[in-house]
This record gives structure tokens, C-alpha cells and sequence, in this order.
């Protein structure tokens, strides 16, 4: 499979511009286009293989694709399953591992194929309109169960003319009585709902077990998980089949279904997502996470047991004040195993059932960013399959045979790349916030070739989310900045997750704010080492990141440019038009804008854009429904009517977090160097 044109990629090199042009031991941000990451390991149920989603890009199709990869559990024999310019996802094993299940577009739409692991043979067994999510096998292996959308009829008010014969008209107007009908990377919603579906593992038509005006699933736009119960004749998964689910986007209870009439029965009877619902191996009992909403910006997620016809339900995980997710029964049926992250850092637990505890795995990471992250799965041995990830190592696939032995890692995807590359060093640190004492954690990335006794540029990067975390994991963007010659300084300043509930929720309805204190205290922190360049301090950040780029520029003039990627700057515009409407005026806030005019008004970035004097950029993809591109341009024209120096970016075909397609990735970073060296002050 290649992964690129060894030509294509010369002339990109050779294109390059700015400060990385002759430095070609560093990264660049053509480089993009040939880092690989593995994701979604699946051990074996006998321990002994494990498959893997090896995601890559191509450089003349500007596009990502994904494979699946086959190694044995000790590393060898390491081989694609398939290849080409597919996007291929979802491996799962059959009970008695024969056959493996999965997603592939290879022959246009999605569908769900099943191969046989002795001879290779390979088919479709569906043949759907709608592309098919979530699979689980039963547990004879007969059937697969799914989730995929049933369509409905567009709606339209009143009778709408039709063109002549030959005649050729604009496009119909698009019409909606829903209240979310777009949703940041799908899209305009189409009109339907999810439902979980049950195909024969040999193929044939595909029967829908659940109905009704609801999605499935547990997530807002539908799918998400289920689970089989264990003599098969019923499907669990979380729903949507409260009153007015749209509003109330956290509620989600659990259901159970049969599959063979769809008779429905309410498992879990709270206010609040219930979610993830893992059977145990008797049957008798359900794992499960969520919690009851008390309507905060952030609450852990717990780990929850109830009897299998939903009573008894009782936490398991409330003596660790961190959320987990993606529970797992052990073979043996006596403990749950759990993913969570810690002070930016994803691990692995085994959960017994008086709530104790021990970590099994830790250093889990997804994908190429130092957000928290990644998944694991569990042989019926105890070892485990799990995507790492660490300052310098992209997402590898690791295996763990046992909680006191070394993690085997299985893959190198990047050492190709990364063997004539240097990375930044990165050195982690806590500090004081200047509001309250409280120990503020980050992580700072030195440019290669560090010398303590130079002067470097600071750039302050913020994560966003803002209930999130960054970590010791490696994140190309920031390495990419180091390799421009800058100090890097990302942190986790109060409102982060993985250091505990009263952390996170101390920014709750009052975001941004002393957020700010945490974060400039740590550029102090860090200018206290003695090798930073005063002059010469930058700030950006995405998402939330953004918010707090304008809220830092908002209230000191220290920085000398600002790149604010997708900010959300008036919360009562954001509030009425993103995709995530209803949780912001449920959760981030005390209540709708007009009843609570003031709160939203003091923590608009438009309350302060007044002090601002920071050269600025605002770059936002134009299908960005989460902060949607309305939000950039009202910061960016408040800012030129002010007369600061500023530019609007729009990336087309872009939504949240631009990187879509591998060349708007790297403009990210293209534009970035531009900016910052446009107003970096030279050293003498």
C-alpha cells in the first residue's frame, strides 16, 4: 500500500517557505502527509492476534484513508488484512475468533464484510443505503448487530412547484422543524432516525429491531453502542426516548430490546446519560457509566452495576474522583475493567466489586495530539490491546500480558519518518496559579537542538474543550512549532478534566475567567527558567483554545501576536446557533441569554476586545457547526473597526478542528509561522 508519491512529496519539501526551509532534521509541515497512527487495537479472544485501524494520507488525493493490519500478540508476522484508498474501521472478532467482522466503502457505500481468518475469504454481508456503526456479535456468533439511519421524507410546508419539462430550477428550499439540524463534521442533518439492526453472519437482509421517533445509541445524532445479552435474544443499548431529547442532550437511559418481536423494556430511570452497557459473562448483570446531571459544566463519570432487569443499580467507581469510560467484563466475570484519565495521563484499571482498584495499562493516547484519548480491548486471558502514545511516539499498538509485565509494542508506523527527524524535548512542570496557589500542571516542548544559555520565543498553546485534558502525549502540531524554533507551553489550567470534579467544575458558569491566572502564570513559570525571550510571547489555541487566545489578549498586552483557531467570541450568539445549543444554555450557563443577560455578557469576548492591542489572527473552517464561522467573523470585524492589525482565515470544506484533508492540516501550521514571524522581534 503506499502511502505517498516519493515525487509529489519532493515538491512539497521543496516548496517549503520560512523558517523550516533549512532545517531539514527538523519536521516539517509536509510532513503531515506521511505520519501514520494506529487505532482501535482488537485482541483476539485467544489472546494470541490482534487487528488494527492503520490510518495514513495521500499526498495527490489531499485525503486520509484507512486499512486494517493483522500482527500476532508477540509482534511478528505483522501484515494489511487490506489496502488501498478505503475508509476501513470497526474490526471485531467473532466469539470463537474465526472470522473477524468490520466497515469498508471498497465498493462505494459502507458496508459491513466478514471475513474467514484461515482462508481470507472475504464478503459483504449487508447491502444498506445508510452506512452501518457500532458492530457486536452475538455471542454464538450467528448475527451481528448495528446501528445505522432510516430515512424519512423530507419536510416541506405547503406544495412546492415543479420545473417544466427540460426545465431547470435552483434547488429546493430546505425546510426543518428540528432543533438540531446541523451537526459539526456530518453536516446538514438528513431527516430520520437511528435504529439497531440485526444481520446473519453469513449475509442477508438485515432486520431493524427497535422503532419509533428516537435515536438509538446514546449519542445526539444516534449510534453509539450496544451490547447482546448473553443467551442472545436481546439487544441493551442506551436511547433517546425521553421527552424532548433534542433539549435534554444528556439524558440518555438504558433499554432493552427483543430481537425477535422489539418489545421494549426501560432499564435505568434517572435524569442523566447512561451509557456503554457491557453484559456480564453469567448474564446476569450489566455494567454501565453515567450520572445523575445536577445540570454542572462537568461531573465524573462513574461506573455503574445494575441487575439484569435494571434494579439494584449501585456505583462502583465513586472512590476515584476521575471519570472512566469503556467498561469491560473480565473472563472470569469478578471484575470490570475501565479506561480514565489521570493528571494527563489515560490508563487502564481493573475494577472489583467493592470499588477497589488497580491499574493495569497506562499511556494510552488516539490519534496525533496531546488530548486525551485512545481505546483498548481484552482477550479472554487478561492481556490487553492498547493504543500508546508518549511525548515522542505517535499512536502505537501495544499489548499487555499482564499488569507486572512490559507492554509489547506491536508497530513502528512512523519510525520511517521519524529516524531523520529530531523532535523537542519535553520536560513537564506545575506551578502556582497567581489567583489561588492551586498546582497548575503542563508540559513544555524545547526546540531541537535546546541550548539553556539562548534566549527562545514562547508560544502559550491552549487546549480547548474546555472540559479536557492535554498530556504527556505526542502531538505533531506542537512538535511542529518546536521544530520552528519556538518553546512550546501547554498546560491544563483549572476547568481540565483527569485531576478530580471539584477541578474541572471550577470554571462552572464562569468560563473564561480565572482560567486566565492559571495560564499566565505559567508563561511566568516558565520565564523563570531563565531562556525565554520576554519580547518575543505568543499565544493560540482551538476550540476553547481560541476562546481563551481572545480572553488572554483581553487582559494583558504582553503577547506579541495571537492566533485564535475556531474561538467561540459572543456566548449568546453561540448559544442559539451551534450545534450544541441546548447543552450550552443547559450546562455552561445559568439559563437562556434574556433571562440571564448579565452572566452572559461578562464572559463574552466581546467584553473586553475593547483592551485589545494584539496583532490577531482568526482562522475557522466554513463547516465548522460547532463554533460556527458567524463567531470569527464578529471578532475579526470588532477588531478592525478598532483598528488592531488582524486577518480572518475561512477554510473551505473545512468543519471543527481543520484537518479534514492533510493540506489544511499543514496551513494551520503554515499560517501560524507566518503570523507569529511577522511580529517576532530577531534576537541581536
Amino acid at each position: 500500500m503506499p502511502r505517498f508519491d516519493l515525487t509529489a512529496l519532493a515538491l512539497i519539501l521543496a516548496a517549503s517557505t520560512g523558517p523550516l526551509a533549512a532545517q531539514p532534521s527538523r519536521l516539517t509541515p509536509a510532513d503531515l502527509f506521511q505520519l501514520e497512527v494506529g487505532a482501535d487495537p482488537q485482541i483476539s479472544p485467544d489472546g494470541q492476534w490482534v487487528v488494527y485501524v492503520r490510518q495514513w494520507s495521500d499526498v495527490l488525493t489531499d485525503r486520509r484513508y484507512s486499512n486494517l493490519w493483522l500482527a500476532k500478540a508477540d509482534g511478528s508476522e505483522h501484515r494489511p488484512l487490506t489496502s488501498g484508498k478505503f475508509t476501513e474501521s470497526t474490526p471485531r472478532w467473532s466469539p470463537d475468533g474465526r472470522r473477524l467482522a468490520y466497515v469498508s466503502n471498497k465498493d462505494g457505500a459502507a458496508q459491513i464484510y466478514a471475513r474467514w481468518m484461515d482462508t481470507g475469504t472475504t464478503h459483504a454481508i449487508t447491502n444498506l443505503t445508510e452506512p452501518p456503526s457500532s458492530l457486536e456479535w452475538a455471542p454464538d456468533g450467528s448475527r451481528i448487530a448495528f446501528f445505522k439511519r432510516v430515512p424519512e421524507p423530507p419536510l416541506v410546508v405547503g406544495q412546492l412547484l415543479t420545473p417544466p419539462p427540460g426545465g431547470t430550477w435552483a434547488p429546493v428550499p430546505k425546510y426543518t422543524d428540528k432543533l438540531v439540524f446541523r451537526y459539526d463534521q456530518l453536516g446538514e442533518l438528513p431527516p430520520g432516525y437511528v435504529h439497531a439492526f440485526v444481520v446473519s453472519a453469513d449475509g442477508g437482509t438485515a432486520s431493524q429491531v427497535t422503532s419509533g421517533n428516537y435515536h438509538h445509541g446514546g449519542l445526539v445524532t444516534g449510534g453509539g453502542s450496544l451490547a447482546w445479552s448473553a443467551d442472545g435474544t436481546e439487544l441493551i443499548m442506551p436511547a433517546r426516548r425521553g421527552e424532548n431529547p433534542e433539549w435534554n442532550a444528556r439524558e440518555t437511559e438504558l433499554w432493552s430490546f427483543s430481537v425477535a418481536a422489539g418489545a421494549a423494556k426501560q432499564l435505568s430511570r434517572r435524569f442523566g446519560p447512561d451509557q456503554s452497557p457491557a453484559v456480564s459473562p453469567d448474564g446476569r448483570q450489566i455494567a454501565y457509566v453515567g450520572y445523575d446531571d445536577r445540570k454542572q459544566g462537568y461531573q465524573n463519570t462513574l461506573l455503574y452495576l445494575m441487575n439484569r432487569d435494571g434494579s439494584g443499580a449501585r456505583p462502583v467507581s465513586g472512590k476515584l474522583d476521575r471519570s472512566v469510560g469503556n467498561p469491560t467484563w473480565s473472563a472470569d466475570g469478578r471484575g470490570i475493567y475501565v479506561q480514565y484519565d489521570d493528571q494527563g495521563n489515560t490508563k487502564v484499571a481493573l475494577f472489583q466489586m467493592d470499588g477497589t482498584w488497580k491499574d493495569q495499562v497506562r499511556n494510552l493516547g488516539g490519534g496525533s495530539s496531546a488530548y486525551g484519548g485512545g481505546s483498548y480491548s481484552v482477550a479472554r486471558d487478561g492481556s490487553i490491546a492498547y493504543t500508546l502514545s508518549t511525548p515522542k511516539v505517535p499512536s502505537e499498538i501495544a499489548v499487555l500480558r499482564s499488569a507486572a509485565a512490559q507492554p509489547r509494542v506491536l508497530t513502528a508506523l512512523n519510525a520511517d519518518v521519524l529516524a531523520s527527524r529530531t523532535l523537542g524535548e519535553v520536560e513537564e512542570l506545575w506551578w502556582p496559579s497567581s489567583k489561588d496557589q492551586r498546582r497548575i500542571h503542563g508540559w513544555i516542548i524545547k526546540p531541537p537542538g535546546f541550548d539553556p544559555s539562548r534566549k527562545y520565543p514562547l508560544i502559550l498553546e491552549i487546549h480547548g474543550g474546555p472540559f479536557a485534558n492535554y498530556g504527556d502525549r505526542f502531538d505533531d502540531e506542537k512538535q511542529l512549532m518546536a521544530a520552528a524554533g519556538y518553546l512550546v507551553l501547554y498546560t491544563n489550567p483549572r476547568g481540565s478534566t483527569s485531576y478530580g470534579e471539584e477541578f474541572g467544575n471550577l470554571i462552572h458558569h464562569a468560563y473564561p475567567g480565572d482560567d486566565f491566572h492559571d495560564l499566565n502564570s505559567g508563561v511566568d513559570a516558565v520565564i523563570a527558567k531563565g531562556y525565554v525571550d520576554e519580547r518575543n510571547l505568543f499565544v493560540t489555541g482551538g476550540s476553547g483554545g481560541g476562546v481563551l487566545t481572545a480572553w488572554m489578549i483581553g487582559n494583558t498586552p504582553r503577547f506579541k501576536a495571537a492566533l485564535a483557531f475556531y474561538p467561540v467570541i459572543n456566548w449568546e450568539s453561540f448559544s442559539l446557533t451551534a450545534d450544541m445549543a441546548p447543552s450550552s444554555v443547559n450546562n455552561w450557563f445559568p439559563g437562556f441569554p434574556w433571562d440571564h443577560q448579565e452572566n452572559y455578557d461578562k464572559r463574552s469576548l466581546l467584553s473586553v476586545v475593547k483592551n485589545v492591542k494584539t496583532p490577531t489572527l482568526v482562522m475557522t473552517g466554513e463547516e465548522d457547526w460547532r463554533t460556527p464561522m458567524s463567531e470569527s467573523e464578529q471578532y475579526y470585524k470588532a477588531l478592525k473597526m478598532r483598528g488592531v492589525d488582524a486577518v480572518l482565515v475561512r477554510v473551505p470544506e473545512e468543519p471543527h478542528g481543520i484537518r479534514r484533508r492533510p493540506s489544511h492540516a499543514a496551513s494551520k501550521l503554515t499560517t501560524l509561522y507566518g503570523w507569529f514571524e511577522k511580529y517576532r522581534s530577531q534576537v541581536p
